[in-house]
């Protein structure tokens, strides 16, 4: 069926050249490098963190990663690649703070629902996450909200403690550092992540 002159524009261009079509996105339109570089410039906490730059999806995402395997050392590398792909619509859809999706409701969450779920597809993904996994990652997401929240965003400790509750036990260093970095050094750490963890997958 032809889209009506009249409707509007519902893909998005991707520096690839790729053209994806927002509303139902085809995983040949996925590539990898447009998530990494979207990802590493979408400000976490809308930009409202300390440093010289924001503190992107992208290093979040290999936070979250490496948080995964802290809770379990024995994660396959398929399901460490679901962990620092948990986010990755957010390259087209960006990072909304979670009461705003809250507020906008169901039609927000099935988008980017169906995003990650071409997301999956293309990369060899089971399309949704088994409930055990999501509720590993879920829990290693707020792992990495709970530093970022009293790192870089401003929140007291006993506020953090509250609302997350106690910190985990890792090193303040390597992925778990929330210090902000350049954009183009988080598109290269989280290339470098899914590279490795896709090459380990297809052995």
């Amino acid at each position: 069926m032809t889209r009506r002159a009249t409707e509007p524009r519902a893909w998005q261009r991707m520096l690839s050249g790729r053209r994806l079509d927002l509303l139902n996105p085809s995983p040949v339109d996925i590539e990898i490098d447009d998530i990494a570089h979207g990802l590493a410039r979408v400000a976490r906490w809308n930009g409202q963190t300390t440093g010289d730059w924001a503190f992107s999806v992208a290093q979040h995402c290999v936070m979250v990663e490496a948080l995964a395997v802290e809770i379990d050392p024995g994660l396959s590398p398929e399901k460490r690649l679901l962990a620092l792909l948990h986010d990755a619509s957010e390259y087209v859809v960006g990072d909304m703070i979670s009461p705003f999706k809250n507020a906008i409701g169901y039609n927000y969450r099935d988008l980017e629902d169906r995003l990650q779920r071409a997301i999956h597809i293309r990369f060899g993904l089971p399309p949704a996450i088994p409930p055990t996994l999501k509720k590993l990652i879920k829990k290693a997401d707020l792992h990495a909200a709970r530093i970022e929240a009293t790192g870089i965003a401003g929140f007291a400790e006993a506020e953090a403690v509250k609302i997350w509750g106690k910190p985990p036990k890792v090193p303040a260093s390597g992925p778990f550092d929330p210090t902000p970095i350049p954009p183009t050094e988080a598109k290269t750490r989280f290339l470098r992540r899914f590279i490795s963890l896709n090459t380990a997958m297809q052995r």
